[in-house]
């Protein structure tokens, strides 16, 4: 093997949700670990807006006509204003084309999207794990709810998720600080779809300290602002900036290389394994190597196989492990901006302190036991309850004394579900390279050709209709059924493209998240995901890339890699 300074035990590609757990847990179990990420380097605290109030903002917080024309996706997922801009890509720097509309939200920087993220982290249940084999559907999981279950507990010790302990089958309780508390209406609403519909809701199950962390002092508590978003600078909520990649440091057996654009893996045919990476400096255009035993792909589900697509050499002519023809295929997403909203009288006398970062989840009910629909598979809601703000008043025609008083009572109350649905793993739901089109680092752009079928189309008219039902059901009035006809991708929970499963045929990784041809290589973000569930699967990304450091450093000292 190459020495020198440009030779590691571990390289791990990328430092958001899956590359921040890499770092940590190949560093605190003895390797030295070169940790590469193609944006800019942020440290814990480096939030410009984290503590600006609205009115400090330029245009009130809101996007200007350049902003949208350079950040147009991230408008279209609904989330860019002045206060988190700079957490997302220019889209005219990094372009790709959709062959049908496909939302791909990024963030270049060190911690990537785990300073932006919903921080919501719901484990998966038994019954995702075993659905694509019970169903016939794409491969089997190559693992199942046991296998994971020990590293789900690592991760919410690790992270701190508050949540209430419900013991749902479908949805399995964890490790769990005090829940944040639900508010009159949602109480209300809990109770009536139990006692009417036998169905569920808890508060949401987020990554926000409700306590102290013992291992994680430098963290504090949430303090209810509801502005996680921009970076929290009591790193109250969990991101790779404010816990793993501190953790990794500590070690004093990290070396973290921000603004390095990892494009080529190397491979070594004489010995039939992957020798490093070639990185190109997104500042200097300077192209270089390095080298190691081990190497952790977690850049993020397109990134990830981006890189292996343009991994091109005699063994893998159509992509570095793309034995089985899969490498960019079965892309999917969770479907969402679909529901139902009502208002609510008879709680006017109640309301409730701070702002709270977080809200109600409703687990999947439909397809379960003697529940048989149309389609398969199934969605849950979040969303929430709370009263109007001043901000109705902008059109009111009141003036003067009057408007101050109206705007200094509470609006209200209204009452939000929102659904997310499961996306069936669909073969030709792809991703190619265009190389004729360059970013401005001159490196072929991705297009994406991908979109929602007939399974997630009825399942959509049943997320509308349940919603309101269980709205109804609380005796809301206004109940207004909504479908924003989302696309792919706005989900911004991504999700496919180097499969696990048990044959070398029909996926790219095994068990273990290595690449089945090339055993030093795994893939840990959502890339390796083989169907999607309906919860969000940060959570999942985690343990499954904890589970795997594990495997891979157990290996190393087997001498099997």
């Amino acid at each position: 093997m190459p020495a020198g300074n440009n030779f590691f035990d571990a390289i791990v590609v990328g430092t958001g949700i899956s590359g921040g757990w890499a770092a940590k847990e190949l560093t605190e179990k003895g390797l030295k670990t070169l940790v590469l990420d193609r944006g800019r380097m942020v440290k814990h605290g480096e939030y410009p807006t984290a503590l600006e109030q609205i009115w400090e903002l330029p245009y009130a917080g809101r996007p200007t006509q350049d902003d949208l024309q350079h950040q147009m996706v991230t408008q279209r997922a609904g989330v860019l204003t002045q206060a988190n801009k700079h957490w997302f890509v220019d889209d005219t720097e990094h372009p790709y084309i959709e062959k049908k509309p496909f939302g791909w939200v990024r963030g270049y920087h060190v911690g990537g999207r785990s300073i932006m993220w919903g921080r919501q982290s719901y484990r998966w249940s038994p019954m995702d794990f075993e659905a694509n084999a019970k169903e016939n559907i794409a491969v089997d999981w190559p693992i199942r709810y046991e296998d994971l279950a020990p590293w789900y507990d690592r991760v919410e010790s690790f992270i701190g998720v508050s949540g209430q302990a419900e013991g749902y089958t479908q949805l399995p309780d964890g490790k769990f600080l005090p829940p944040m508390a639900l508010n009159c209406v949602e109480l209300h609403l809990k109770e009536a779809i139990a006692s009417k519909m036998g169905r569920a809701l808890t508060i949401g199950r987020t990554a926000n300290l409700t306590a102290p962390l013992a291992h994680s002092p430098q963290r504090g508590t949430c303090q209810y602002r509801n502005l996680c978003v921009r970076g929290c600078p009591f790193g109250a909520y969990f991101s790779s900036n404010s816990s793993t990649l501190p953790a990794a440091e500590k070690t004093g057996n990290m070396t973290l290389r921000p603004n390095s654009i990892v494009y080529e893996l190397i491979f070594d045919a004489k010995n039939d394994r992957a020798s490093g990476v070639r990185v190109l400096d997104a500042e200097t255009n300077e192209q270089m190597e390095f080298h190691a035993k081990v190497i952790f792909l977690c850049a993020s589900t397109f990134g990830s196989t981006s890189i292996l697509m343009n991994s091109v050499s005699s063994r893998f002519p159509e992509g570095f492990g793309n034995d089985s023809g899969e490498l960019g295929c079965n892309i999917m997403d969770h479907h969402l901006g679909i529901g139902a909203t009502a208002l609510v009288e008879g709680f006017d006398d109640q309301y409730y302190s701070g702002q709270r970062p977080n809200g109600i989840y409703i687990p999947r009910f439909v397809n379960i036991g003697k529940d048989k629909r149309s389609y398969l598979r199934g969605f849950g809601y979040q969303g929430g309850a709370g009263r109007s703000g001043w901000t109705r008043l902008m059109e009111d025609a009141t003036l003067g004394a009057d408007l101050k008083t109206k705007a200094a009572q509470p609006g209200p109350w209204g009452m939000r579900l929102v659904g997310f649905g499961e996306t069936l793993p669909y073969h030709d739901n792809r991703v190619v390279f265009d190389r004729a089109r360059k970013d401005k680092h001159g490196l072929p752009v991705l297009e994406f050709d991908a979109g929602m079928r007939e399974n997630e189309t009825k399942m959509r008219k049943d997320m509308a209709t349940e919603a309101a039902t269980m709205l109804d059901a609380a005796g809301f009035k206004n109940v207004r059924e909504y479908d924003n006809a989302d696309d792919l991708g706005m989900g911004i929970h991504e999700m496919g493209t180097a499969r696990m499963g048990w044959d070398p045929k029909t996926s790219v990784l095994n068990a273990w998240n290595q690449v089945h041809a090339c055993k030093n290589v795994y893939v840990t973000d959502g890339s390796c995901m083989t169907s999607s569930a309906c919860q969000n699967p940060s959570l999942t990304y985690m343990a499954l890339t904890a589970r795997a450091a594990d495997h891979a450093v157990q290996e190393l000292k087997r001498m099997n890699l």
